[in-house]
């Protein structure tokens, strides 16, 4: 027992005495020349050295720092309402409808009757036919008869009366007066005017 006590302290002391020997300044030139020993953990290349590595958004793995996650970050307004149609959607437009059906045209034909007028010989009046907006026809109802009456109605009739007439083809009542028919011929034109007057 006592044997053991002494080699342990024997090693103690000679461990001690070679761990002074080692670190006093007399040390053997070959020590003085060994490198000095390197960091761990050496700071990268481009990384400024007093930047604390444990800050928050720096990385040690990568050298860099990196950009917070909620620092100057763009925040997306909130959509407003708007009244434009989805895209998905369609106007609903109404089906072209079905052509009408025009019925016949009526007969636009009618007759008016004009004004009757007196003079010395006789009564006279007049009714034309039109259709549309034109005259087709004109008959004298009343002429003046009896005697030379009865031959000067005759020649008024046959120049103004009818379809072809000179009603018809002036359209008015600007006619020629019949010679030797002069009062039966005014009396003629003036119920022919009111007749067109209600007429169109």
């Amino acid at each position: 027992m006592r044997r053991a006590f002494l080699a342990i302290t024997g090693l103690a002391a000679s461990t001690t005495a070679l761990v002074v020997f080692k670190g006093s300044p007399s040390a053997t030139p070959v020590a003085q020349n060994l490198p000095t020993a390197q960091p761990v953990n050496p700071t990268p290349q481009g990384v400024d050295p007093s930047a604390d590595p444990a800050a928050p958004g720096t990385d040690p793995a990568a050298g860099a720092p990196s950009p917070s996650a909620s620092a100057d970050a763009p925040v997306s307004p909130k959509p407003g309402k708007t009244t434009a149609r989805p895209s998905g959607t369609k106007a609903t437009t109404k089906p072209p409808s079905a052509p009408r059906t025009t019925k016949a045209p009526q007969s636009t034909t009618r007759r008016v009757t004009g004004t009757g007028f007196d003079n010395e010989y006789g009564y006279v009046q007049v009714q034309i036919v039109v259709s549309g907006t034109r005259i087709v026809e004109a008959v004298a109802l009343s002429l003046p008869s009896g005697g030379e009456s009865d031959i000067h109605s005759g020649d008024v009739s046959n120049r103004y009366d009818g379809t072809g007439g000179e009603v018809v083809q002036k359209q008015s009542a600007n006619l020629n007066t019949v010679s030797g028919a002069t009062e039966t011929s005014n009396s003629y034109k003036q119920s022919l005017r009111s007749a067109i007057e209600q007429a169109f």
